[in-house]
Protein backbone atom coordinates (compact mmCIF):
# COMPACT_ATOMS: atom_id res chain seq x y z
CA UNK A 1 0.00 0.00 0.00
CA UNK A 2 1.44 3.04 -1.24
CA UNK A 3 2.01 5.67 1.93
CA UNK A 4 -0.56 8.46 2.09
CA UNK A 5 -0.01 12.16 0.22
CA UNK A 6 2.49 14.23 2.40
CA UNK A 7 0.44 17.54 3.61
CA UNK A 8 0.11 19.94 6.41
CA UNK A 9 1.89 18.24 10.03
CA UNK A 10 -0.10 20.61 11.87
CA UNK A 11 -3.64 18.38 11.16
CA UNK A 12 -2.55 15.48 13.38
CA UNK A 13 -3.41 17.25 16.34
CA UNK A 14 -6.86 17.56 14.95
CA UNK A 15 -7.09 14.26 14.06
CA UNK A 16 -8.59 12.92 17.37
CA UNK A 17 -11.56 10.81 18.37
CA UNK A 18 -14.69 11.38 16.44
CA UNK A 19 -12.74 13.97 14.05
CA UNK A 20 -14.43 12.22 10.56
CA UNK A 21 -17.84 13.27 12.09
CA UNK A 22 -17.84 16.45 13.27
CA UNK A 23 -15.82 17.45 10.56
CA UNK A 24 -18.42 16.15 8.00
CA UNK A 25 -21.45 18.14 10.54
CA UNK A 26 -19.45 21.16 9.48
CA UNK A 27 -19.40 20.70 5.76
CA UNK A 28 -23.04 19.50 5.94
CA UNK A 29 -24.60 22.10 8.25
CA UNK A 30 -22.08 25.48 7.26
CA UNK A 31 -20.42 24.92 3.60
CA UNK A 32 -22.23 23.13 0.93
CA UNK A 33 -25.50 23.22 2.74
CA UNK A 34 -27.34 20.95 0.24
CA UNK A 35 -31.41 21.30 2.28
CA UNK A 36 -32.95 24.14 2.35
CA UNK A 37 -33.36 23.66 6.29
CA UNK A 38 -29.38 23.39 6.27
CA UNK A 39 -28.95 26.76 3.97
CA UNK A 40 -31.34 28.58 6.43
CA UNK A 41 -29.61 27.67 9.05
CA UNK A 42 -26.30 28.59 7.41
CA UNK A 43 -27.87 32.24 6.68
CA UNK A 44 -28.70 32.89 10.51
CA UNK A 45 -25.60 31.44 11.96
CA UNK A 46 -22.52 32.33 10.02
CA UNK A 47 -22.10 35.63 11.13
CA UNK A 48 -18.42 36.60 12.32
CA UNK A 49 -18.48 36.19 16.38
CA UNK A 50 -16.58 39.69 16.49
CA UNK A 51 -18.35 41.52 14.02
CA UNK A 52 -21.51 40.62 13.43
CA UNK A 53 -20.82 40.62 9.49
CA UNK A 54 -22.05 37.87 7.29
CA UNK A 55 -19.29 38.55 4.74
CA UNK A 56 -15.69 39.18 4.38
CA UNK A 57 -15.11 35.34 3.60
CA UNK A 58 -16.24 33.67 6.86
CA UNK A 59 -13.88 31.11 8.13
CA UNK A 60 -15.39 28.48 10.82
CA UNK A 61 -12.71 27.13 13.62
CA UNK A 62 -12.28 23.43 13.66
CA UNK A 63 -11.47 23.02 17.26
CA UNK A 64 -15.02 25.23 18.71
CA UNK A 65 -17.72 26.62 17.83
CA UNK A 66 -16.33 29.58 16.01
CA UNK A 67 -17.00 31.99 12.96
CA UNK A 68 -14.38 34.77 12.26
CA UNK A 69 -13.87 37.17 9.28
CA UNK A 70 -10.70 36.04 7.11
CA UNK A 71 -10.34 39.67 5.25
CA UNK A 72 -10.83 41.50 9.14
CA UNK A 73 -8.46 38.87 10.55
CA UNK A 74 -11.01 38.20 13.26
CA UNK A 75 -10.35 34.68 12.29
CA UNK A 76 -6.83 34.98 12.91
CA UNK A 77 -7.01 36.60 16.23
CA UNK A 78 -8.84 33.88 17.28
CA UNK A 79 -6.44 31.01 16.48
CA UNK A 80 -3.54 33.46 17.77
CA UNK A 81 -5.37 33.57 21.23
CA UNK A 82 -6.79 30.24 21.58
CA UNK A 83 -3.83 28.07 19.43
CA UNK A 84 -6.46 26.98 17.36
CA UNK A 85 -4.23 26.66 14.17
CA UNK A 86 -6.97 25.38 11.41
CA UNK A 87 -10.44 26.71 10.17
CA UNK A 88 -12.39 26.32 7.19
CA UNK A 89 -13.54 28.46 4.76
CA UNK A 90 -17.25 28.50 4.80
CA UNK A 91 -17.75 29.15 0.93
CA UNK A 92 -15.17 27.06 -1.09
CA UNK A 93 -14.84 24.62 1.71
CA UNK A 94 -10.74 24.84 2.27
CA UNK A 95 -8.63 24.04 5.29
CA UNK A 96 -6.62 26.94 6.18
CA UNK A 97 -3.75 26.30 8.67
CA UNK A 98 -2.30 29.54 10.55
CA UNK A 99 0.81 27.72 10.99
CA UNK A 100 1.72 27.30 7.95
CA UNK A 101 -0.09 30.44 6.95
CA UNK A 102 -1.74 29.22 3.28
CA UNK A 103 -4.64 26.52 2.25
CA UNK A 104 -3.53 22.77 2.90
CA UNK A 105 -4.01 19.66 1.66
CA UNK A 106 -5.24 16.28 3.24
CA UNK A 107 -6.10 13.30 2.35
CA UNK A 108 -8.45 12.28 4.25
CA UNK A 109 -9.90 15.52 5.07
CA UNK A 110 -10.19 16.19 0.86
CA UNK A 111 -12.50 13.01 0.87
CA UNK A 112 -14.61 14.27 3.10
CA UNK A 113 -15.38 16.91 1.40
CA UNK A 114 -15.98 15.24 -1.50
CA UNK A 115 -18.12 13.12 -0.40
CA UNK A 116 -19.95 15.67 1.64
CA UNK A 117 -20.39 17.83 -1.85
CA UNK A 118 -22.20 15.45 -3.95
CA UNK A 119 -24.35 14.76 -1.32
CA UNK A 120 -25.67 18.57 -1.47
CA UNK A 121 -25.66 18.33 -5.46
CA UNK A 122 -27.92 15.52 -4.84
CA UNK A 123 -30.24 17.19 -2.29
CA UNK A 124 -30.21 20.39 -4.93
CA UNK A 125 -31.21 17.44 -7.57
CA UNK A 126 -27.86 18.63 -9.58
CA UNK A 127 -25.13 16.18 -11.51
CA UNK A 128 -21.04 17.53 -11.10
CA UNK A 129 -21.61 18.15 -15.03
CA UNK A 130 -25.00 19.99 -13.98
CA UNK A 131 -22.81 21.86 -11.36
CA UNK A 132 -19.96 22.79 -13.65
CA UNK A 133 -22.56 23.77 -16.58
CA UNK A 134 -24.35 26.35 -14.13
CA UNK A 135 -20.98 27.18 -12.14
CA UNK A 136 -23.01 26.26 -8.86
CA UNK A 137 -25.22 29.85 -9.79
CA UNK A 138 -27.24 28.35 -6.82
CA UNK A 139 -26.15 29.45 -3.02
CA UNK A 140 -24.88 27.17 -0.97
CA UNK A 141 -23.38 24.34 -3.03
CA UNK A 142 -19.65 25.66 -2.65
CA UNK A 143 -17.66 26.62 -4.84
CA UNK A 144 -17.89 28.04 -8.21
CA UNK A 145 -16.51 25.30 -10.16
CA UNK A 146 -16.34 21.43 -9.48
CA UNK A 147 -13.29 19.61 -9.29
CA UNK A 148 -11.79 18.29 -12.15
CA UNK A 149 -11.54 14.55 -11.69
CA UNK A 150 -10.34 13.69 -15.34
CA UNK A 151 -13.08 11.48 -17.50
CA UNK A 152 -12.54 8.06 -19.22
CA UNK A 153 -11.76 9.43 -22.37
CA UNK A 154 -8.85 11.41 -20.76
CA UNK A 155 -7.17 8.90 -18.93
CA UNK A 156 -6.86 6.70 -22.27
CA UNK A 157 -5.11 9.14 -23.69
CA UNK A 158 -2.78 9.61 -20.45
CA UNK A 159 -1.96 5.59 -20.67
CA UNK A 160 -1.41 5.93 -24.38
CA UNK A 161 0.99 9.04 -23.82
CA UNK A 162 3.21 8.02 -21.37
CA UNK A 163 6.00 10.59 -21.66
CA UNK A 164 5.90 13.49 -19.28
CA UNK A 165 7.70 16.43 -18.88
CA UNK A 166 9.49 16.69 -15.39
CA UNK A 167 10.30 20.41 -14.10
CA UNK A 168 13.53 20.46 -12.05
CA UNK A 169 15.84 23.26 -10.81
CA UNK A 170 17.81 23.03 -13.47
CA UNK A 171 14.98 22.99 -16.40
CA UNK A 172 15.52 25.50 -19.46
CA UNK A 173 11.54 25.16 -20.46
CA UNK A 174 10.40 28.41 -21.17
CA UNK A 175 13.44 30.11 -21.49
CA UNK A 176 13.77 31.05 -24.95
CA UNK A 177 15.30 33.81 -27.15
CA UNK A 178 13.38 36.72 -29.11
CA UNK A 179 14.65 37.52 -32.74
CA UNK A 180 15.37 41.40 -33.07
CA UNK A 181 13.05 42.61 -35.97
CA UNK A 182 14.47 46.15 -36.57
CA UNK A 183 14.43 48.17 -32.91
CA UNK A 184 12.03 45.57 -31.33
CA UNK A 185 13.44 45.46 -28.35
CA UNK A 186 11.15 47.37 -26.60
CA UNK A 187 8.54 44.45 -27.35
CA UNK A 188 10.75 41.74 -27.01
CA UNK A 189 11.55 42.74 -23.13
CA UNK A 190 8.02 42.96 -22.39
CA UNK A 191 7.13 39.70 -24.02
CA UNK A 192 9.16 38.37 -21.83
CA UNK A 193 7.96 39.36 -18.55
CA UNK A 194 4.48 38.43 -19.69
CA UNK A 195 5.54 34.76 -20.87
CA UNK A 196 7.15 34.60 -17.33
CA UNK A 197 4.15 36.03 -15.42
CA UNK A 198 2.95 33.07 -13.37
CA UNK A 199 -0.72 33.61 -13.42
CA UNK A 200 -0.96 34.14 -17.16
CA UNK A 201 1.17 31.25 -17.60
CA UNK A 202 -0.77 28.85 -16.29
CA UNK A 203 -3.89 30.54 -18.02
CA UNK A 204 -2.52 30.19 -21.66
CA UNK A 205 -1.00 27.00 -21.20
CA UNK A 206 -4.79 25.39 -20.03
CA UNK A 207 -5.94 26.68 -23.22
CA UNK A 208 -8.65 28.58 -21.28
CA UNK A 209 -8.81 31.38 -23.95
CA UNK A 210 -12.16 30.74 -26.44
CA UNK A 211 -11.93 33.32 -29.13
CA UNK A 212 -15.02 35.45 -29.46
CA UNK A 213 -13.23 37.84 -32.39
CA UNK A 214 -14.92 37.79 -35.55
CA UNK A 215 -11.98 37.19 -36.67
CA UNK A 216 -9.86 34.75 -34.73
CA UNK A 217 -6.45 35.51 -36.94
CA UNK A 218 -6.71 39.45 -35.79
CA UNK A 219 -6.42 38.13 -32.01
CA UNK A 220 -3.94 39.12 -30.00
CA UNK A 221 -5.09 36.77 -27.72
CA UNK A 222 -4.64 33.78 -29.90
CA UNK A 223 -1.52 35.38 -31.01
CA UNK A 224 -0.21 35.37 -27.39
CA UNK A 225 -1.76 32.06 -26.47
CA UNK A 226 0.60 30.71 -29.32
CA UNK A 227 3.59 32.53 -28.32
CA UNK A 228 3.04 30.56 -24.99
CA UNK A 229 2.99 27.04 -26.49
CA UNK A 230 6.12 28.42 -28.45
CA UNK A 231 8.22 29.27 -25.66
CA UNK A 232 6.89 26.14 -23.56
CA UNK A 233 7.11 23.92 -26.25
CA UNK A 234 11.02 23.28 -25.59
CA UNK A 235 12.49 24.87 -28.54
CA UNK A 236 15.66 26.12 -28.24
CA UNK A 237 16.29 28.41 -31.50
CA UNK A 238 15.07 31.70 -31.05
CA UNK A 239 11.24 31.98 -32.05
CA UNK A 240 10.79 35.20 -35.09
CA UNK A 241 7.59 36.99 -33.12
CA UNK A 242 6.87 38.70 -37.01
CA UNK A 243 2.71 37.79 -36.12
CA UNK A 244 2.60 39.56 -32.98
CA UNK A 245 4.74 42.70 -34.34
CA UNK A 246 2.24 42.81 -37.43
CA UNK A 247 -1.29 42.64 -35.02
CA UNK A 248 0.49 45.38 -32.92
CA UNK A 249 1.13 47.31 -35.47
CA UNK A 250 -2.56 47.28 -36.74
CA UNK A 251 -4.49 47.53 -33.37
CA UNK A 252 -1.70 49.98 -31.76
CA UNK A 253 -0.93 52.22 -35.03
CA UNK A 254 1.02 54.55 -32.93
CA UNK A 255 3.87 51.72 -32.42
CA UNK A 256 4.13 51.22 -35.97
CA UNK A 257 6.98 51.57 -37.77
CA UNK A 258 10.96 50.22 -37.36
CA UNK A 259 11.92 53.10 -35.04
CA UNK A 260 12.68 52.61 -31.38
CA UNK A 261 9.77 52.64 -29.28
CA UNK A 262 8.94 53.34 -25.61
CA UNK A 263 9.21 49.69 -23.56
CA UNK A 264 6.37 51.18 -21.37
CA UNK A 265 4.19 52.54 -23.57
CA UNK A 266 3.83 49.20 -25.26
CA UNK A 267 3.98 47.31 -21.90
CA UNK A 268 0.20 49.64 -21.72
CA UNK A 269 -0.83 49.51 -25.29
CA UNK A 270 -0.41 45.31 -25.56
CA UNK A 271 -2.65 45.02 -22.01
CA UNK A 272 -4.89 47.21 -23.88
CA UNK A 273 -5.49 45.29 -26.96
CA UNK A 274 -5.61 41.83 -25.21
CA UNK A 275 -8.37 43.45 -23.26
CA UNK A 276 -10.17 44.37 -26.06
CA UNK A 277 -10.04 41.09 -27.64
CA UNK A 278 -10.91 39.15 -24.49
CA UNK A 279 -14.07 40.87 -24.93
CA UNK A 280 -14.62 39.82 -28.60
CA UNK A 281 -14.01 43.70 -29.29
CA UNK A 282 -11.65 45.16 -31.67
CA UNK A 283 -12.96 48.66 -31.12
CA UNK A 284 -13.41 49.26 -26.94
CA UNK A 285 -16.92 49.48 -27.07
CA UNK A 286 -17.65 46.61 -25.28
CA UNK A 287 -14.92 46.67 -22.85
CA UNK A 288 -14.36 50.25 -22.10
CA UNK A 289 -14.44 49.87 -18.58
CA UNK A 290 -11.66 47.56 -16.91
CA UNK A 291 -13.01 48.65 -13.53
CA UNK A 292 -16.28 45.90 -14.71
CA UNK A 293 -14.10 43.25 -16.86
CA UNK A 294 -13.41 40.14 -15.66
CA UNK A 295 -10.97 39.21 -18.23
CA UNK A 296 -7.71 37.70 -17.62
CA UNK A 297 -5.81 40.71 -17.89
CA UNK A 298 -8.24 42.70 -15.87
CA UNK A 299 -8.22 39.68 -13.12
CA UNK A 300 -4.29 39.93 -12.97
CA UNK A 301 -2.94 43.57 -13.96
CA UNK A 302 -6.06 45.64 -12.38
CA UNK A 303 -5.96 47.53 -9.18
CA UNK A 304 -7.61 50.35 -7.52
CA UNK A 305 -6.03 53.97 -7.46
CA UNK A 306 -8.29 55.96 -4.72
CA UNK A 307 -7.91 59.61 -4.75
CA UNK A 308 -9.23 61.79 -1.38
CA UNK A 309 -9.23 65.52 -2.16
CA UNK A 310 -9.63 67.85 1.28
CA UNK A 311 -11.08 70.56 1.44
CA UNK A 312 -8.31 73.34 3.69
CA UNK A 313 -11.58 74.52 5.21
CA UNK A 314 -13.81 72.68 6.25
CA UNK A 315 -11.71 69.43 6.04
CA UNK A 316 -14.78 67.50 3.84
CA UNK A 317 -13.38 64.24 1.77
CA UNK A 318 -14.37 64.03 -2.39
CA UNK A 319 -13.21 60.49 -2.99
CA UNK A 320 -12.86 58.37 -6.22
CA UNK A 321 -11.22 55.34 -7.46
CA UNK A 322 -9.52 54.89 -10.93
CA UNK A 323 -8.27 51.48 -12.05
CA UNK A 324 -4.85 51.07 -12.83
CA UNK A 325 -2.65 48.87 -14.86
CA UNK A 326 0.78 50.38 -14.07
CA UNK A 327 2.00 53.28 -11.32
CA UNK A 328 4.64 55.86 -13.12
CA UNK A 329 6.81 57.26 -10.17
CA UNK A 330 9.16 60.48 -10.02
CA UNK A 331 12.51 60.17 -9.66
CA UNK A 332 15.03 62.12 -7.94
CA UNK A 333 17.14 64.32 -10.73
CA UNK A 334 13.67 64.95 -12.98
CA UNK A 335 12.22 68.81 -13.26
CA UNK A 336 9.87 67.99 -10.70
CA UNK A 337 10.83 68.10 -6.88
CA UNK A 338 11.19 65.05 -4.62
CA UNK A 339 10.52 64.55 -1.32
CA UNK A 340 13.30 64.48 0.65
CA UNK A 341 14.28 60.80 1.36
CA UNK A 342 12.92 59.08 4.73
CA UNK A 343 14.52 58.08 8.11
CA UNK A 344 16.26 54.93 7.02
CA UNK A 345 18.39 56.54 4.95
CA UNK A 346 21.43 56.22 6.94
CA UNK A 347 22.27 52.58 6.75
CA UNK A 348 18.50 50.82 7.72
CA UNK A 349 16.52 48.29 6.00
CA UNK A 350 13.21 49.60 5.32
CA UNK A 351 10.93 47.10 3.33
CA UNK A 352 13.85 44.52 2.69
CA UNK A 353 15.57 47.56 0.82
CA UNK A 354 18.98 48.01 2.41
CA UNK A 355 20.03 51.60 2.24
CA UNK A 356 23.10 53.61 1.63
CA UNK A 357 23.84 56.94 2.19
CA UNK A 358 22.07 58.92 -0.64
CA UNK A 359 20.66 56.11 -2.15
CA UNK A 360 17.02 56.14 -3.56
CA UNK A 361 14.81 53.28 -3.14
CA UNK A 362 11.51 52.03 -4.47
CA UNK A 363 9.45 52.35 -0.83
CA UNK A 364 10.84 56.25 -1.23
CA UNK A 365 8.94 56.66 -4.41
CA UNK A 366 6.29 54.80 -3.29
CA UNK A 367 6.09 57.43 -0.17
CA UNK A 368 6.10 60.37 -2.72
CA UNK A 369 3.43 58.67 -4.83
CA UNK A 370 0.87 58.53 -1.43
CA UNK A 371 2.20 61.54 0.31
CA UNK A 372 -0.79 64.41 0.40
CA UNK A 373 0.45 67.07 -2.11
CA UNK A 374 -0.97 70.16 -1.14
CA UNK A 375 -3.11 71.69 -4.68
CA UNK A 376 -2.55 75.47 -4.31
CA UNK A 377 -4.79 78.52 -4.49
CA UNK A 378 -3.85 78.07 -8.36
CA UNK A 379 -6.08 74.71 -8.29
CA UNK A 380 -9.08 75.50 -6.10
CA UNK A 381 -11.71 72.96 -6.34
CA UNK A 382 -15.37 73.76 -5.31
CA UNK A 383 -16.27 72.22 -2.51
CA UNK A 384 -19.11 70.32 -1.99
CA UNK A 385 -19.24 71.26 1.83
CA UNK A 386 -18.64 74.87 1.85
CA UNK A 387 -20.26 75.74 -1.38
CA UNK A 388 -17.59 77.36 -3.00
CA UNK A 389 -13.88 77.54 -4.73
CA UNK A 390 -11.34 76.60 -1.92
CA UNK A 391 -7.48 75.48 -1.22
CA UNK A 392 -7.50 71.61 -0.75
CA UNK A 393 -4.92 68.78 -0.48
CA UNK A 394 -5.12 65.67 -2.90
CA UNK A 395 -3.94 62.11 -1.55
CA UNK A 396 -3.47 58.69 -3.86
CA UNK A 397 -3.48 55.51 -1.80
CA UNK A 398 -4.16 51.86 -2.75
CA UNK A 399 -7.35 51.23 -2.88
CA UNK A 400 -7.53 47.38 -4.11
CA UNK A 401 -3.90 46.12 -4.97
CA UNK A 402 -3.58 44.08 -8.57
CA UNK A 403 -2.18 40.56 -8.61
CA UNK A 404 0.97 41.35 -10.65
CA UNK A 405 2.35 45.00 -9.52
CA UNK A 406 4.09 46.52 -12.66
CA UNK A 407 6.16 50.25 -11.78
CA UNK A 408 7.59 52.19 -14.20
CA UNK A 409 10.29 54.52 -12.91
CA UNK A 410 9.80 57.66 -14.78
CA UNK A 411 13.06 57.88 -16.50
CA UNK A 412 12.74 59.85 -19.81
CA UNK A 413 11.54 63.18 -19.34
CA UNK A 414 9.92 65.13 -22.30
CA UNK A 415 9.49 68.97 -21.72
CA UNK A 416 9.03 72.00 -23.91
CA UNK A 417 12.53 73.07 -22.45
CA UNK A 418 14.17 69.80 -22.23
CA UNK A 419 14.45 65.49 -23.00
CA UNK A 420 16.70 63.36 -21.33
CA UNK A 421 17.17 60.28 -19.86
CA UNK A 422 17.46 60.01 -15.70
CA UNK A 423 19.98 57.91 -14.49
CA UNK A 424 19.18 57.81 -11.27
CA UNK A 425 20.18 54.42 -9.25
CA UNK A 426 17.18 53.22 -7.45
CA UNK A 427 17.23 50.61 -5.01
CA UNK A 428 14.44 47.69 -5.03
CA UNK A 429 14.16 44.81 -3.07
CA UNK A 430 13.39 40.92 -4.08
CA UNK A 431 10.44 41.09 -2.02
CA UNK A 432 7.75 44.41 -0.94
CA UNK A 433 4.88 45.27 1.22
CA UNK A 434 2.46 47.31 0.03
CA UNK A 435 0.94 47.87 3.65
CA UNK A 436 2.36 50.88 4.45
CA UNK A 437 0.59 52.68 1.12
CA UNK A 438 -2.87 51.03 1.35
CA UNK A 439 -5.92 53.30 2.03
CA UNK A 440 -6.79 51.15 5.30
CA UNK A 441 -3.15 52.07 5.97
CA UNK A 442 -3.70 55.99 6.41
CA UNK A 443 -4.73 55.78 9.98
CA UNK A 444 -1.78 54.07 10.69
CA UNK A 445 0.62 57.43 9.76
CA UNK A 446 2.53 59.45 11.63
CA UNK A 447 4.27 62.54 10.06
CA UNK A 448 4.08 60.65 6.65
CA UNK A 449 5.20 57.39 7.89
CA UNK A 450 4.34 53.92 8.60
CA UNK A 451 3.46 52.47 11.77
CA UNK A 452 4.32 48.45 11.12
CA UNK A 453 1.72 46.91 13.17
CA UNK A 454 2.50 44.33 15.69
CA UNK A 455 0.30 41.80 13.99
CA UNK A 456 2.77 40.21 11.19
CA UNK A 457 0.17 37.60 9.85
CA UNK A 458 -0.69 39.80 7.12
CA UNK A 459 0.62 38.68 4.00
CA UNK A 460 -2.12 39.98 1.93
CA UNK A 461 0.10 43.28 0.52
CA UNK A 462 3.44 41.07 0.34
CA UNK A 463 4.81 40.79 -3.38
CA UNK A 464 7.71 39.29 -5.34
CA UNK A 465 9.92 40.45 -7.53
CA UNK A 466 9.74 38.10 -10.58
CA UNK A 467 10.75 40.29 -14.35
CA UNK A 468 12.72 43.45 -14.30
CA UNK A 469 13.07 45.27 -18.03
CA UNK A 470 15.93 47.86 -18.11
CA UNK A 471 17.08 50.13 -20.60
CA UNK A 472 21.23 50.70 -21.44
CA UNK A 473 21.87 53.90 -23.11
CA UNK A 474 20.85 58.00 -23.93
CA UNK A 475 16.96 58.53 -24.59
CA UNK A 476 18.14 59.01 -28.97
CA UNK A 477 19.79 55.70 -29.05
CA UNK A 478 19.55 52.96 -26.74
CA UNK A 479 18.83 49.13 -26.25
CA UNK A 480 15.94 47.50 -23.71
CA UNK A 481 16.70 43.54 -21.91
CA UNK A 482 15.70 42.09 -18.72
CA UNK A 483 15.95 39.76 -16.16
CA UNK A 484 13.41 37.37 -15.76
CA UNK A 485 12.74 34.70 -12.84
CA UNK A 486 12.49 30.99 -13.99
CA UNK A 487 12.66 29.35 -10.69
CA UNK A 488 12.71 30.79 -7.09
CA UNK A 489 16.08 32.31 -6.80
CA UNK A 490 17.17 31.37 -10.11
CA UNK A 491 17.44 34.49 -13.30
CA UNK A 492 18.29 35.35 -16.33
CA UNK A 493 19.00 37.88 -18.66
CA UNK A 494 17.51 38.01 -21.94
CA UNK A 495 18.49 40.09 -24.44
CA UNK A 496 16.68 39.44 -27.61
CA UNK A 497 18.07 36.43 -29.76
CA UNK A 498 21.97 36.72 -28.63
CA UNK A 499 22.14 34.40 -25.65
CA UNK A 500 19.80 33.73 -22.39
CA UNK A 501 22.68 34.16 -19.98
CA UNK A 502 22.23 33.21 -16.07
CA UNK A 503 22.13 35.75 -13.69
CA UNK A 504 22.43 36.14 -10.37
CA UNK A 505 20.28 38.25 -7.75
CA UNK A 506 23.07 40.63 -7.29
CA UNK A 507 23.08 41.54 -10.96
CA UNK A 508 18.89 42.01 -10.84
CA UNK A 509 19.15 44.38 -8.10
CA UNK A 510 22.09 46.23 -9.04
CA UNK A 511 20.83 47.26 -12.79
CA UNK A 512 19.46 50.39 -13.20
CA UNK A 513 15.35 49.34 -13.33
CA UNK A 514 12.95 50.68 -15.80
CA UNK A 515 9.77 48.52 -15.27
CA UNK A 516 9.83 46.34 -12.22
CA UNK A 517 7.17 43.48 -12.24
CA UNK A 518 5.92 42.18 -8.95
CA UNK A 519 3.68 39.12 -7.81
CA UNK A 520 1.01 38.95 -5.02
CA UNK A 521 2.53 36.04 -2.60
CA UNK A 522 -0.80 34.55 -1.57
CA UNK A 523 -3.58 34.67 -4.03
CA UNK A 524 -7.09 34.63 -2.51
CA UNK A 525 -10.30 34.11 -3.41
CA UNK A 526 -12.87 37.10 -3.86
Amino acid sequence: MSPPAAGCCHVTGFKVENWKQNLRVIYQCFVWSGSAETRKRKAKSCICHMCGAHLNRLHSCLYCVFFGCFTKKHIHEHAKAKRHNLAIDLLYGGIYCFMCQDYIYDKDMEQIAKEEQRKAWKLQAFTPTMVSHYQCTMTGIGEKYSTWEPTKRELELLRHNPKRRKITTNCTIGLRGLINLGNTCFMNCIVQALTHTPLLRDFFLSDRHKCEMQSPSSCLVCEMSTLFQEFYSGHRSPHIPYRLLHLVWTHARHLAGYEQQDAHEFLIAALDVLHRHCKGDDNGKKANNPNHCNCIIDQIFTGGLQSDVTCQVCHGVSTTIDPFWDISLDLPGSSTPFWPLSPGSDGSVVNGESHVSGTTTLTDCLRRFTRPEHLGSSAKIKCSGCHSYQESTKQLTMKKLPIVACFHLKRFEHSAKLRRKITTYVSFPLELDMTPFMASSKESRMNGQYQQPADSLNNDNKYSLFAVVNHQGTLESGHYTSFIRQHKDQWFKCDDAAIITKASIKDVLDSEGYLLFYHKQFLEYE
